[in-house]
């Protein structure tokens, strides 16, 4: 669906506050690590978002590597540039299927849980196979099956109460919609990569103070916002509380913990 990309309105002030903390931090220090024993002095970060995995890759690496940020939503950027960064980060709009980059530019290619948004993936991959210099890595996250998501999935579920007809199935649809690692590998072969695919799955564990935030994180912070929206603009709020009625059924009325679950991706041109 064409609003499953469309990140703007209210979304990047609620995702940056309530989304990148719940599912996106642990991710993007675990990403950057990787970078940090690698020769690297250019990166390109793509779907960059509010900026969660810039931050960690400026707080990792050395202050001499340069950071290109990259994003389709010019909301999303605004919103990083305002939380900004320690070093000078250049921040464009730009499709991942149309990177505005001479060929070759950048030693390494990232992208934090974006590739599941690209309507072409291998051409997709084949930009970023092109941007990049020889020898250099592309390194980018996509979700596990929603199943192995617990917060997302009980959200997903809580929705079909409200909207029995016809349920809003982002979350399962599109982040958590690319999640065969081998359709991930056969992409990356169509799109050019040579092979020595290395993927990797990664657990981690998704903490909050009450079961209302992960409910209002993806029902207000993500384009599921705008399926609700679509449905029933006057039904965000009722959505909302079943999610959180929901989580708090599951994992109790307090401090909330459930598990996430996505693959980590390293290829070199």
């Amino acid at each position: 669906m064409e609003s499953d990309k469309i990140f703007a309105g209210p979304i990047p002030e609620v995702y940056e506050k309530y989304l990148v903390p719940l599912i996106f931090a642990s991710y993007a220090a675990d990403l950057a690590g990787r970078l940090r024993t690698g020769r690297v002095s250019c990166i390109l970060e793509i779907a960059a978002g509010t900026g969660v995995l810039t931050r960690a890759l400026d707080a990792e690496l050395s202050e001499e590597i340069e950071i290109v940020a990259t994003d389709i939503n010019a909301a999303m950027l605004a919103h990083a540039a305002v939380i900004g960064t320690k070093r000078p980060v250049q921040r464009r709009e730009a499709d991942a299927m149309r990177l505005p980059f001479p060929d070759a530019s950048f030693d390494a290619v990232v992208c934090q849980f974006g590739v599941m948004f690209f309507p072409d993936k291998a051409a997709a991959y084949a930009e970023a196979l092109r941007v990049l210099m020889p020898g250099g890595t592309f390194l980018f996250s996509t979700w596990d099956r929603i199943e192995e998501n617990e917060f997302a999935d009980v959200v997903t579920t809580a929705l079909e109460a409200i909207f029995p007809a016809d349920p809003p199935r982002f979350l399962a649809r599109t982040p958590h919609g690319y999640h065969d690692v081998q359709a991930v590998r056969r992409d990356l072969a169509a799109g050019g990569f040579p092979g020595g695919v290395r993927i990797e799955t990664v657990t981690a564990r998704s903490r909050a103070s009450s079961p209302r935030i992960p409910a209002i994180a993806y029902c207000q912070g993500t384009p599921l916002r705008n399926e609700i929206e679509s449905r029933d603009a006057s039904k965000l709020a009722e959505a909302t509380d079943a999610a959180a009625d929901a989580i708090a059924r599951c994992f109790g009325n307090g401090a909330v913990d459930g598990k996430i679950q996505g693959h980590v991706v390293a290829v070199l041109r």
